[in-house]
């Protein structure tokens, strides 16, 4: 399932290196929102990796963006204790420009995950 969130690109970490065959690169959106006329600011981190970490290249601190990204969780078990991470990974980026239209930064290389527009049917919930 993918999902997708409009918000002002923050930061943009460099390229790391992981491992010979393993590359990831971060970036920090800001998402305001306006709750009962109080504006909330969450700055949400993602990771791209491999060919994806090019695709916030062509953008500029910030500028507003909508970002498609997957939800990825991994169970993580060292000297006996396990610990769980989250990571949110961005795998397409494209500009927002007034009034509310975007443009591609990237081509889209969709697969069956990928297809799905936004953060599914609330059936789809596992709760």
């Amino acid at each position: 399932m993918s999902f997708e969130i409009t918000g002002k690109l923050i930061v943009k970490y460099n390229t790391m290196q992981r491992s010979e065959t393993f590359k990831t690169r971060e970036f920090v959106i800001e998402k305001s929102d306006d709750i009962n006329g109080r504006v909330i600011n969450n700055y949400i981190k993602f990771q791209a990796v491999q060919d994806r970490t090019a695709i916030v290249d062509r953008f500029n601190e910030g500028e507003t963006v909508k970002v498609y990204f997957n939800i990825k969780g991994t169970r993580w078990e060292k000297d006996g204790r396990v610990n769980y991470i989250t990571n949110l990974d961005a795998w397409r980026m494209e500009s927002v420009v007034a009034g509310g239209s975007s443009t591609d930064s990237m081509p889209n290389y969709n697969t069956s995950q990928e297809v799905s527009s936004g953060g599914g049917q609330a059936d789809d919930l596992p709760f």
